[in-house]
């Protein structure tokens, strides 16, 4: 006769079931709340974000400076200041030689568009000077028409641009506050905290700004590489303007997809303007392979060693975060993650039970004395 099932152990089982779905519902319940309380919380905890993470960028330079005997403010100031000056560099370092060489790119773009309606106008397309201007006309026509979604669209861009440059301004400033007094807040938090909660937060605090730093010199790591190598690719088959693309390249790593997206397109349009569509070709060639390298395995191989994430958890917080949020959730997905983490092992660490000592051995030598007690006696 075959074996029944116990009626016990199966309900056993279902009530167990049945409570592990009802706390994971719970879970699931607090965690929504928690997100829409960010969301509505947003102007100020994006600003918070990049603030921590422009100090995570700066602070060994305050550390050093306050480890030879300044004042927190002046390290602060002088380090904020710094900041200013090297980011306002960047930008001239991008915009003079293109300003420069505008004269010339405009030339080149002229040029450019003859080429490629030459082209066109050539098999397998064969599309003459009447089509491509029916074709303008017909844009023309349809951008009167929409006029009203253009300007909706317009002024939609000019809030993000104005909302991103309060961002930036207050983001500034937190990140100073951060330099000057960023020692006193785990001492502070400390006293603020009852029992056992006075140790543990200021422990997970810690533990979470290492976890930041280290996600930010990996960044800056990844971007570095790519530079180098797309700047080496411009540079063999004589693209101008190499030093700012290669620049453009390092900063753009620090906003996935799209900075990646931005500076590629640029670099193929100068290429293309100024040496030709086969060149233009073979850099977009080189971008591709870099950008899939670092993609696929600088960033999840410098990222996972760092932050203790494996490479495939890195790729699909990325994906996560880039559906559910674009481009903003792309570039705090691993960070996030990464703290999540962080708080996950340290809980764990200390839900776990004790390891029990072994029982001691039965048998003549648990009966000796140690350390040569019996040659003492």
């Amino acid at each position: 006769m075959a074996p029944m099932l116990s009626s016990e152990k199966t309900a056993a089982v279902l009530r167990r079931t049945a409570r592990v779905s009802v706390d994971l519902l719970l879970v699931l319940a607090m965690t929504t709340v928690a997100l829409w309380l960010v969301g509505k919380m947003w102007s100020v905890v994006w600003p918070l974000a990049v603030g921590l993470l422009l100090t995570t960028l700066t602070w060994p330079a305050t550390r050093f400076l306050r480890r030879h005997g300044w004042r927190p403010a002046p390290a602060a100031s002088l380090v904020t200041v710094l900041f200013l000056v090297l980011f306002a560099g960047i930008v001239a370092l991008i915009a003079v030689p293109v300003a420069s060489q505008s004269g010339e790119l405009t030339k080149g773009v002229v040029a450019g568009i003859q080429q490629l309606r030459e082209w066109a106008a050539g098999p397998p397309l064969n599309i003459d000077d009447a089509q491509i201007t029916h074709g303008l006309d017909a844009a023309v026509d349809r951008v009167q028409n929409s006029a009203g979604s253009v300007v909706t669209a317009f002024g939609t861009g000019v809030s993000a641009v104005a909302n991103g440059v309060v961002t930036a301004v207050l983001a500034l400033f937190l990140m100073f506050f951060f330099l000057k007094d960023g020692t006193r807040f785990l001492p502070w938090l400390t006293r603020q905290l009852p029992g056992r909660l006075a140790t543990d937060v200021p422990a997970v605090a810690t533990r979470c700004w290492q976890t930041l730093g280290t996600f930010v010199r990996s960044q800056a790591l990844v971007g570095l590489i790519d530079a180098v190598f797309i700047g080496i690719g411009l540079w063999i088959l004589g693209v101008p303007l190499v030093l700012p693309l290669a620049v453009l390249t390092f900063v753009s790593a620090f906003v996935p997809i799209v900075g990646a997206f931005f500076a590629g397109f640029v670099a193929v349009l100068i290429a293309l303007v100024s040496n030709g569509l086969t060149d233009a070709l073979i850099v977009l060639a080189i971008i591709v392979v870099v950008q899939q390298l670092e993609g696929n395995v600088f960033q999840p191989m410098i990222q996972s060693r760092g932050l203790g994430l494996h490479a495939t958890v890195v790729l699909l917080v990325v994906v996560l975060g880039g559906n559910l949020a674009g481009v903003v959730g792309s570039l705090l997905a691993v960070p996030v993650a990464a703290l999540t983490a962080v708080i996950w092992n340290y809980l764990r660490a200390q839900l776990e039970e004790p390891a029990e000592q072994e029982e001691p051995v039965d048998g003549p030598a648990a009966d000796e004395p140690s350390g040569g007690a019996t040659a003492t006696a």
